[in-house]
């Protein structure tokens, strides 16, 4: 096998282990809400962080087989890897749009990333590698604090840590490539301490924001958001900090922003769609608080998105069900016995006297003549002082 092929192979494999590790990261934050950052209790989290070790691992070895032109593209295959494996294995099937979108990017992204010219490689010097280090922090925090925010609408605040998590993803990358310039210049390892600490840093950052960008957001578009910003800030520092250009000159660079504008579109598409399906979702919610004022229980999705899109269940049957079992439990249950005596009214027609005492007198109904209804009934003239209760 020539070294191109065992890039692509390679290339293949790792966006494959990509898109599992971001399946199993949508699935713990589905059911673990509480912890939305770091669920370090759950086994399943840790089998996605072995996997995104594992692609970023074999992304870095298929970068030393083949060239970058042809495995960052190849990287980007995994939005379209993850919504399939999606579907296959934990049920969650993407709709028409989400596809839209994702095919967009990917598309935009492959063609950016295709047009890139890399360079001859050089470092960093100190004051660069600081000036970096702090703009990434201050754009991390800013994205972070916009996501608390606006916490009320789950797809814009998934996008915000997505986008946050592609940032570190990326400068964590450029932190990589100066380490290897460095080390191939044999650079002492002292003035490598603080770029690795950096890379450390960024890759933990970005591996906790994207998992928190699961939350009550879906798959497809925090995932896309990753994938897409990632190399794009990449490509950006390469642009500006390494010298790297776009191919074939004024064309080259026109296609490439091209390419960007289709990628961010799907982005959007992405993002719009989600904020779609949430008012689709809170509809039903906000007219179920109506029945509340008259004492029938109010049907709410409160507590129940975990269970969206599981084993086929669906947000309102959950909701539904859990409301007629609490109407269950709070109808009163009337106690049924049989009677040990007869418990008639003793002073009604009918009644039964009690031992030593005198039956009821006799009642005769007078009749309206109109109506034909009853009306009051009178006592027989044997007892004319008392009336019948």
């Amino acid at each position: 096998m020539s070294a191109l092929a065992l890039s692509i192979v390679l290339s293949l494999v790792s966006a494959v282990a990509y898109a599992g590790g971001a399946i199993i990261q949508e699935q713990v934050a589905a059911k673990t809400a509480a912890q939305q950052y770091a669920p370090l209790r759950n086994g399943a989290w840790w089998v996605a962080v072995v996997l995104n070790g594992l692609g970023g691992l074999l992304h870095v070895v298929a970068l030393a087989f083949g060239p970058l032109s042809v495995v960052q593209p190849l990287g980007a295959l995994t939005i379209v890897f993850a919504l399939p494996m999606a579907a296959m294995f934990v049920r969650r099937r993407a709709g028409a749009t989400a596809w839209r979108g994702a095919i967009m990017a990917t598309v935009g992204l492959v063609g950016l990333l295709s047009l890139t010219q890399a360079t001859t490689s050089r470092s960093l010097a100190d004051t660069e590698r600081v000036a970096l280090g702090l703009a990434t922090g201050s754009a991390v925090v800013v994205l972070m604090l916009l996501a608390h925010a606006v916490h009320r609408h789950p797809a814009v605040r998934s996008m915000l840590l997505a986008t946050a998590a592609g940032i570190a993803f990326g400068i964590s990358s450029v932190f990589t490539k100066t380490v290897a310039v460095d080390w191939d210049a044999n650079e002492p390892l002292t003035r490598q301490v603080p770029s690795l600490a950096v890379i450390a840093v960024l890759a933990v950052t970005g591996l906790l924001l994207s998992q928190a960008s699961y939350r009550g957001a879906g798959l497809a578009a925090p995932l896309s958001a990753v994938t897409v910003v990632n190399p794009v800030i990449a490509a950006a520092v390469g642009l500006t900090l390494f010298g790297e250009s776009f191919r074939y000159g004024t064309a080259g660079t026109a296609v490439a922003l091209a390419c960007g504008v289709v990628a961010a579109g799907g982005l959007i598409l992405l993002t719009t769609e989600r904020i779609g399906a949430a008012h689709a979702t809170d509809a039903p919610a906000v007219a179920a608080e109506q029945p509340a004022a008259t004492g029938t229980p109010a049907l709410t999705l409160e507590g129940v998105d975990a269970f969206e899109g599981r084993d086929g269940l669906d947000a309102r049957d959950v909701a539904a069900a859990s409301s007629a079992t609490r109407a269950a439990e709070d109808t009163p249950v009337t106690e049924q016995r049989r009677p040990a005596h007869d418990e008639r009214d003793l002073a009604g027609p009918g009644g039964r006297p009690l031992p030593g005492e005198p039956g009821a007198p006799e009642q005769h109904l007078v009749t309206d003549g109109l109506t034909g209804l009853p009306l009051q009934p009178l006592v027989k003239k044997a007892f004319p002082q008392h009336s019948v209760s």
